[in-house]
């Protein structure tokens, strides 16, 4: 396939990987954390705050996009980056996982999955052409392969049913892409937690020299110990010139545990989410300003902190809002997750370039285990 993007590997640690995906619309730093921006918006944050924070690239969803306002109309108003005012690179997940756990109703088949909208029971169809023909009109830099991704655990027979299927979809998909300047598309490696399909379908998809590789299926359901097993058996088979992304994870312990094992991006909810409900993450851990002790801590969440959140106002002031149910403690612990968030891929950049990821991992590890006592 024509090479839109390039990826260069600048250095790396053990397996731990740092470079850069260079795309017209400005470079991917890696390891890179994409905060997640599924329906146009990544939930309490400006998108200039977003890119403050240090994220060269964002998430779309074509399940949530499709529905509301329609891709269609997307397109007509000049693409996904002009309508939510982001002109950086943004990648479009192709909303198979989001069939497969939010449509009401729902039929699988070798053509793709006829569903009902869980927003207006309207029904719609999803094939691998029409995802791939959504993320053209929402004018995605990097775009994702059609797959069906199952919830673990389940049994091996449902596994390769799906891992073959998702490979049938792969093709299909990769012929329908439509190159364009600075636009990539992912294979998805799935096949659950069963080792022999991972591999299979890994050699697979780089056979079929896709821009780049995203590992699937994980994290849904399965102990972080089996997720990182899958990773160690895949990153063998996938080319060591094309990035990783794993899809849907995770925690700062996940990513830390996957860039050990060579996973360049990520992507999850889960800062965001967090923060709408009282959670932070922390250099000390996490720290729930739900919890009565935080009702008269004059301390901040961290003084460290470059983020204006984390370091300028006191925690019995955000325990106040969490409390009340304000939507100003919602946006100030979403910005102070993705503000720690891009400390930690940039700590991890830094790390591996200057060969003392080892240092990094044991520092940050200890920094989390010692927490954060009590005032």
């Amino acid at each position: 396939m024509t090479e839109p993007s390039t990826f260069i590997l600048h250095k790396t640690d053990g397996e731990a990987r740092t470079g850069v995906i260079s795309m017209p619309r400005g470079d991917i730093r890696t390891p890179a954390f994409m905060p997640v921006g599924t329906a146009a918006t990544v939930k309490a944050m400006y998108p200039g705050q977003v890119r403050e924070l240090g994220a060269d690239v964002v998430l779309g969803n074509v399940y949530h996009l499709m529905l509301r306002p329609g891709a269609e109309r997307v397109a007509e108003l000049g693409g996904l980056h002009r309508f939510m005012n982001w002109p950086y690179p943004i990648l479009t997940d192709s909303g198979g996982f989001q069939v497969m756990s939010l449509a009401k109703l729902r039929k699988l088949d070798e053509n793709g999955v006829t569903f009902q909208s869980h927003i207006d029971g309207a029904r719609h169809v999803l094939t691998p052409e029409r995802s791939m023909e959504i993320q053209d009109l929402l004018g995605s830099d990097i775009q994702m392969q059609f797959d069906e991704c199952i919830k673990l655990p389940a049994s091996d027979a449902e596994v390769e049913r799906a891992m073959r299927l998702s490979l049938r979809w792969a093709e299909r998909s990769r012929r329908a892409f439509r190159p364009a300047p600075g636009r990539a598309i992912h294979g998805i490696v799935q096949g659950g937690a069963v080792p022999a399909l991972r591999v299979e379908s890994a050699r697979a998809l780089a056979d079929m020299d896709f821009h780049g590789y995203s590992i699937g299926g994980l994290a849904v359901g399965e102990p972080q110990d089996v997720m990182l097993a899958m990773i160690e058996t895949i990153m063998p088979h996938l080319p060591a010139n094309k990035q990783r992304y794993l899809m849907g994870v995770g925690s700062p312990d996940d990513l830390l545990e996957s860039v050990k094992r060579g996973v360049d991006m990520f992507d999850c909810v889960m800062p965001t989410r967090a923060g709408r409900h009282g959670l932070a993450y922390t250099r000390m851990g996490r720290v729930n300003l739900r919890n009565a002790r935080h009702a008269a801590d004059s301390r901040v969440l961290d003084p460290l902190s470059s983020c204006p959140a984390a370091r300028d106002y006191s925690r019995a002031y955000l325990h106040h809002l969490v409390k009340s149910g304000e939507i100003l403690g919602m946006m100030l612990l979403t910005w102070a997750n993705l503000s720690y968030y891009q400390e930690l891929m940039a700590g991890m950049r830094a790390a591996i370039s200057e060969g003392r990821f080892a240092d990094f991992y044991a520092q940050t590890k200890e920094g989390w285990a010692r927490g954060d006592a009590p005032a």
